[in-house]
């Protein structure tokens, strides 16, 4: 098997954590050569683990896109916003993209890297990792061996659970629209994709609504300061105190403010930085419970549901066919047949990879697709991407239009027209 070689734009969580430890596993698949990262400390620990020469180590991606294209892909995990211009350098010196999601804020963006690939003849492939895990896979299976007839309607829930919704989306680098994206594309651009798999077939009109009920100054606590370990009174009637969190059962998600996990370290991040922040005086801006609804070509209807407000972090799906009904939460499907009224259980080993064992999947697959590459598209392409990322842009259109419902066709005409008269390097 023959080694592909890459290089790394942005050696935040995910990409460094989540996608290139594969190579860390599987060092005659993949090695990184190269990577991009304004934070040195992030930088230098990458470049220790993966072995790369100090030369090869670059404090932003316009510096290595400025070098000699160097390997064969390039996985771009940048913040939100950064992605659109690395991703079309990229794809102009040749390199096959994994491309973390959301493609970007800008659904004209989205369409321009999807007609780039087109354009160079590269594979810009989407982290959609649900699509790779073994759950989502065996929901699939059993849908496209007709056990549950023609689909009717899905209901999906995402329950972000409240401790992760104030690390990320209150205090965390996708708290506010400006800066990265909505928390439909941010957070649920996930699930606008395994919706859109799991019908395969054309959604026609969506709706949504949604707001940011809790977590704004006006439910702030008397005498609260900017920063709760800065005294504040309400210490002990809050759920989101951070020192309590991660001082305590969320300490590993400190290594999101701090290279050190110690007591003093964290401590010192409390003080410093946005995750120390009291939730209710921070500059989030992205809702905490939306509620999305889509009408299939068919009929067939889906309801999504996402909110911060729950204990745990996972999604649940009810699917109602003409021939049975499958549920399904993370590690357990159950379906059961309408004629025979016979219950099926699929229980799903658990994962040492993330995302249920997608981080990885969709590496080895993204590999796979790379040697074998004759001009197909992978399997979650942009081309594929674009399509539920428009159902997101849509429904947020949507929420910020009380609820009118939005025609997909009309929509994606407008976008186009919005400017899709070329592609040459970046925008």
């Amino acid at each position: 098997m023959k080694q592909l070689t890459a290089i790394l734009l942005g050696a935040g969580a995910r990409g460094a954590r989540s996608y290139a430890p594969y190579a860390l596993d599987y060092p005659h698949e993949l090695k990184f050569v190269a990577v991009a990262e304004k934070d040195p400390a992030r930088r230098q620990e990458f470049a220790q683990a993966h072995g790369i020469p100090a030369e090869q180590c670059y404090d932003s991606w316009t510096q290595l896109m400025e070098q000699p294209r160097m390997a064969d892909i390039a996985v771009i995990c940048t913040q939100d916003r950064m992605h659109f211009e690395p991703t079309m350098e990229a794809l102009a010196k040749q390199y096959h993209v994994l491309l973390e999601k959301p493609m970007s804020p800008d659904p004209t963006e989205c369409v321009l890297m999807e007609q780039a690939a087109k354009k160079h003849d590269r594979l810009l492939t989407i982290c959609h990792v649900l699509r790779y895990t073994p759950f989502w896979t065996a929901i699939k299976r059993v849908i496209k061996e007709g056990r549950l007839g023609q689909i009717a309607s899905i209901q999906l829930n995402e329950n972000v659970g409240y401790w992760h919704m104030a690390h990320s989306f209150v205090r965390g680098n996708w708290r506010n629209s400006d800066t990265s994206s909505p928390m439909i594309l941010a957070k649920s651009c996930h699930d606008m994709d395994v919706l859109s798999w799991l019908m395969d077939e054309r959604c026609t009109r969506v709706s949504s609504y949604g707001s940011l009920m809790h977590f704004h100054s006006g439910n702030a606590p008397e005498g609260a300061p900017s920063h709760c370990i800065d005294g504040c009174p309400a210490e002990s009637d809050c759920p989101y105190y951070a020192p309590r969190f991660y001082l305590g059962e969320g300490k590993s998600w400190a290594k999101h403010f701090t290279q050190e996990l110690t007591r003093e370290s964290i401590v010192q991040g409390l003080k410093e930085t946005d995750y120390g922040r009291c939730v209710y005086q921070s500059d989030n801006n992205v809702v905490d419970h939306q509620v999305v609804n889509l009408e299939f070509a068919s009929g067939a209807t889906a309801m999504f549901s996402m909110c911060g407000f729950t204990r745990h972090q996972e999604r649940r799906i009810q699917i109602m066919g003409t021939r049975g009904e499958l549920r399904g939460e993370e590690g357990r499907i159950v379906w059961m047949d309408f004629l025979t009224h016979e219950e099926h259980t699929i229980d799903i080993p658990k994962q040492t990879s993330g995302h249920g064992g997608g981080d990885s999947g969709i590496v080895k697959s993204f590999l796979r697709e790379v040697r074998e590459y004759n001009g197909e598209e992978s399997f979650t392409s942009a081309s594929a991407s674009v399509r539920s990322h428009l159902l997101a842009f849509a429904a947020e259109e949507s929420r910020m239009s009380n609820g009118q419902s939005i025609d997909i066709d009309e929509y994606y005409q407008k976008v186009l027209a919005s400017g899709t008269s070329g592609v040459s390097g970046t925008k």
